[in-house]
């Protein structure tokens, strides 16, 4: 098994090992959600008609939201990814005002594991700073069903809609990086 797990993370390039990210933001959404917000290396994503090309792409803008260490609910498996949010980014160009929007997906991978995230162009240029506002929803009705002892020791929904706003974000070198 352990040669095994050697053998996979040898053929993959020192870059996808130790990648550079951008962290923008740590925050704690209750009940016990850790969410860590960061611009990455831009990538190739798949399904290709899903996802901007990576020739086209500036910045990985994403969210990985996982059950937190301490305050997550009974049950809930700590540092467990938290599935169907609906999160969205809002990127503004402090310089000129263009702004661009995308819908953070569902994504995997062998470093995040599980995570939300988009590829996407920034609304200028590389070395400008920008002003990025995240929206995270809770599952839609229907989505997510809650059991019995769900309903009567937390709350329905999960928690209500949440947004941040983080000024003077600096992607250039996060940009200008690459993965391969």
């Amino acid at each position: 098994m352990y040669k095994y797990a050697l053998l996979v993370f040898s053929l993959l390039p020192l870059s996808a090992l130790a990648a550079p990210e951008l962290e923008i933001a740590h925050e704690q959404i209750e009940p016990g959600i850790a969410v860590v917000f960061e611009g990455a290396i831009k990538d190739d994503v798949a399904p290709h008609a899903l996802h901007l090309k990576e020739s086209d792409t500036d910045v990985h803008i994403e969210a990985r939201v996982n059950w937190a260490d301490t305050n997550a609910p009974k049950g809930a498996p700590a540092g467990g990814f938290v599935p169907y949010l609906h999160i969205t980014a809002k990127v503004v160009n402090e310089k000129t005002g263009k702004l661009a929007y995308v819908d953070l997906l569902p994504h995997v991978n062998l470093v995040d594991n599980f995570h939300y995230a988009r590829n996407m162009a920034l609304p200028g240029a590389r070395d400008e700073k920008y002003t990025i506002t995240f929206n995270i929803e809770p599952p839609r009705e229907g989505e997510l069903s809650y059991h019995h002892d769900w309903q009567h020791q937390q709350k329905t929904p999960l928690f209500e809609p949440v947004s941040y706003t983080y000024k003077h974000v600096d992607f250039q070198e996060i940009a200008e990086a690459t993965r391969r």
